[in-house]
């Protein structure tokens, strides 16, 4: 790996930071003073409630900066700007859009529902088909690297995969942004361990857009840890999760992220698993979901739980690294 790779991995997880870092108190400033802040779900934590009014779509500004990083490197890298990174980027920006969409409606109602459930998920399959398109542009293969045997051959079945991976973790990612700093915390470490893999494989595109995602994240959480002083809302958990899910299938490692991404996982399962205990018996199993505000309940502070939650999910992401190189 020469000193330019090096720089394709720092260079635009600098110009991202900053970035965030010199925005985001004008952003706060303008949410604030035009009153638009986050409306907490009335069935969520009591204790949750003193949160309404904190500014939220913080996304805006690290989507906005990861663009314009990635773009620039991008640009000055020889080979970096290829077809695949502009539609990791498209992935970020329309989910993004798609998020913005959702909590515009939040803020202009006044309420915790946003946009039909319906028509999010139309818009994340329409950007799935689109990475799709432009994958078998690339001429890459339609099949999925099994780490426990041979490859699976899934032909055009892979355009249904790709589209469950992106729609998954997408709302994966969402339903975990329910703390402060939860899943800036977890997604810096996720693209920052994908980042490792491609600096290995020599995937210089991605490696420019994983540096990109780590430095405007780390700039955003100086502002969104607790107590947060604005939240990335649906328009950044959103382009987070599809970014991620798309990351990890153009490197070829697909399967990859649901042990990467196992806190995601788990806080989707906890969720799953709680309609249907209710549904088919009556009980919980949690006492409240996703399950990081299960363990609110019991009395862990915020701090408690992003701290074990981002260990968990930094020990994941350093054993998921060494078994793919």
């Amino acid at each position: 790996m020469t000193n330019i790779q090096y720089m394709d991995w720092l260079a635009p997880l600098i110009g991202s930071f900053l970035i965030t870092v010199i925005f985001m108190p004008s952003l706060i400033h303008y949410f604030r003073s035009r009153h638009e802040g986050q409306m907490i779900r009335e069935e969520g934590p009591n204790w949750h409630e003193k949160k309404s009014g904190t500014p939220t779509m913080g996304g805006l500004l690290f989507i906005i900066a990861i663009v314009i990083s990635s773009l620039i490197f991008g640009i000055f890298s020889t080979h970096r700007l290829s077809p695949i990174m502009l539609v990791l980027l498209f992935i970020l920006v329309l989910y993004g859009l798609l998020g913005m969409w959702d909590d515009s409606i939040k803020l202009f109602k006044r309420q915790n529902e946003g946009m039909k459930a319906w028509q999010k998920l139309l818009g994340q399959i329409v950007g799935a088909l689109v990475f799709v398109g432009v994958y078998a542009h690339e001429q890459l293969p339609f099949e999925l690297h099994n780490p426990l045997g041979p490859t699976i051959h899934l032909h055009w079945w892979f355009a249904l995969f790709v589209i469950f991976w992106l729609v998954g973790f997408s709302n994966a990612v969402n339903l975990t942004d329910g703390l402060d700093g939860l899943v800036a915390g977890l997604a810096s470490i996720a693209f920052a361990a994908y980042g490792v893999v491609a600096y290995v494989q020599h995937q210089g595109d991605v490696l420019v857009f994983c540096g990109a995602v780590v430095g405007g994240l780390l700039g955003f959480l100086i502002f969104n840890h607790k107590p947060a002083k604005i939240f990335m809302g649906d328009m950044g958990s959103l382009a987070l999760g599809g970014s991620l899910a798309a990351v990890s299938i153009a490197l070829h490692h697909e399967l990859s992220l649901l042990w990467i991404g196992l806190i995601f996982v788990i806080e989707t399962m906890s969720v799953i698993l709680q309609v249907a205990s209710f549904k088919l018996t009556g009980k919980r199993i949690f006492l409240m979901s996703p399950i990081h505000h299960h363990f609110e309940m019991k009395g862990w502070s915020e701090w408690k739980i992003d701290i074990i939650f981002w260990i968990i999910g930094l020990i994941v992401a350093v054993t998921g690294v060494f078994s793919m190189i």
